[in-house]
């Protein structure tokens, strides 16, 4: 679809373009709290079943979550470095929850291989739907759901849902249930 990466592409400019101010206070509050790399990088499968590695901000230290990971998680933002992967055109704005491979073999190949049809994405339609308050089955039954009927209109009004819950941010309860990225 060349409607969806070009929208791809030029939100993730804009993004970017808007957000360094943030982009730059993270990264320097993330080095600035603890040791190590800023960014973190996870093997996740993509398109096709192409392996690709996904950055995110660091948000651990020694397996527990820093207080600047805890905000950074809250609010979203520890993912603004998956922007340059959308860039990369490994993942789009909008698709289906990155998975590592080991994660899309155990949810068994029929899901595995649907998910592959389309980039993951850094938001999608599970994530604005219930956040994390689903079981993991329903969340990837909208995964699924968005796989088989995305078009660019549902990108937009999923994009456009993304703004008000980046805002409010996670519950207290939800920041720390969400599935941890693994370091690779």
């Amino acid at each position: 679809m060349p409607a969806k990466r070009a929208v791809d592409v030029t939100g993730a400019l804009i993004l970017l373009l808007l957000l360094s101010p943030a982009l730059l206070a993270a990264a320097a509050a993330v080095a600035a709290t603890s040791a190590g790399p800023v960014l973190q990088r996870a093997d996740r499968v993509g398109r096709g079943g192409r392996a690709f590695t996904m950055f995110t901000f660091r948000t651990k230290r020694a397996g527990t979550v820093t207080a600047v990971g805890h905000v950074l998680h809250r609010h979203f933002l520890d993912r603004l470095p998956q922007l340059f992967n959308v860039l990369r055109g490994d993942m789009s704005l909008v698709g289906p929850l990155p998975l590592a491979a080991r994660e899309a073999d155990a949810k068994g190949p029929g899901t595995g291989r649907a998910r592959l049809a389309v980039r993951p994405g850094i938001t999608g339609l599970w994530q604005v739907s219930a956040r994390s308050d689903l079981p993991w089955e329903e969340m990837t039954v909208l995964d699924l759901h968005y796989v088989e009927q995305h078009w660019l209109g549902l990108d937009l009004l999923i994009l456009a849902r993304t703004v008000p819950a980046v805002v409010a941010g996670r519950r207290p309860t939800e920041v720390m249930q969400t599935a941890p990225v693994r370091v690779a």
